[in-house]
């Protein structure tokens, strides 16, 4: 907490930007009769302390560096000392920049339709799911399990690039936390042609209608930051926007309403 200066910080520069999304959203909110802090709002600001702080930075970090280190040791048996394909420390940081933001947005926009398309793991992300109403803090509920599905992919693609320092991941990092805030928060964008470039909160809210179109059975609008991924394998649907559709997943009245709760929900057959 004592870190400076302050865009280092992870923990006040994640408070920073939920607060300017936060205001943006009372100022200008798309849906004028949502309250100012909506339903499960606190329950979504608490999952941001547990998931990106007492779960993420203290308790899965710690026992990443050990899977990382044990992973070294494992491809060191066949004489391989580490998995770097391709040098980037020569290219203008700009570039290095743009290879970094588009190969973990790939990477996350593919895990992210996998959580779909895996019965198994759309258990755990029914969690991210039951939002039913929007706001950034919704951006923030999601279950723990989908840590674990994420980061080892995107390890494994920052160790196949060699050349980019840590502060390079930390600002990619949170780039993407500020375009998911934006996305989930109650603003409507009107982004013109860039749609189909970026991601924007009219169509992240029909990713989590509860009600699609039958070619889109397991979901649509997977994208992160980048919508183009969506154009690209055709998994959009973006139709005339209606701010006020019905949001969530079939049966998700029986979807736990607390914390605790939530955190052990998907293991259990019958969930």
């Amino acid at each position: 907490y004592d870190y400076k200066p302050i865009w280092q910080n992870y923990f006040w520069l994640l408070i920073t930007i939920s607060l300017f999304f936060f205001a943006w959203e009372w100022m200008r909110p798309w849906r004028e009769n949502q309250a100012k802090f909506r339903k499960d709002f606190w329950l979504d600001a608490f999952y941001m302390f547990f998931n990106f702080f007492l779960f993420s930075l203290i308790g899965y970090n710690a026992v990443s560096n050990v899977a990382v280190e044990a992973f070294n040791d494992f491809l060191a048996l066949f004489g391989i000392s580490n998995l770097v394909a391709f040098q980037i420390s020569s290219w203008p940081i700009w570039s290095q920049f743009l290879l970094l933001f588009v190969v973990a947005d790939f990477i996350q926009w593919n895990v992210h339709r996998w959580l779909h398309f895996s019965p198994w793991l759309w258990e755990f992300h029914k969690v991210h799911h039951s939002v039913k109403e929007m706001g950034f803090a919704a951006h923030l509920r999601y279950h723990w399990m989908e840590n674990i599905v994420y980061k080892p992919f995107k390890v494994i693609a920052l160790m196949l690039m060699g050349g980019f320092q840590p502060e390079q991941a930390f600002i990619v990092h949170f780039v993407a936390i500020s375009i998911g805030h934006l996305n989930h928060s109650n603003i409507k964008l009107d982004y013109g042609p860039f749609k189909y470039l970026f991601n924007n909160p009219i169509m992240h809210l029909y990713h989590h209608a509860k009600e699609l179109p039958n070619s889109f059975k397991v979901g649509a609008n997977f994208a992160i930051s980048l919508s183009m991924w969506d154009y690209i394998f055709r998994t959009n649907y973006v139709p005339t926007p209606n701010k006020n559709i019905i949001l969530g997943f079939k049966d998700d009245q029986r979807m736990p309403t607390n914390f605790l709760a939530q955190l052990f929900y998907g293991f259990k057959k019958g969930d």
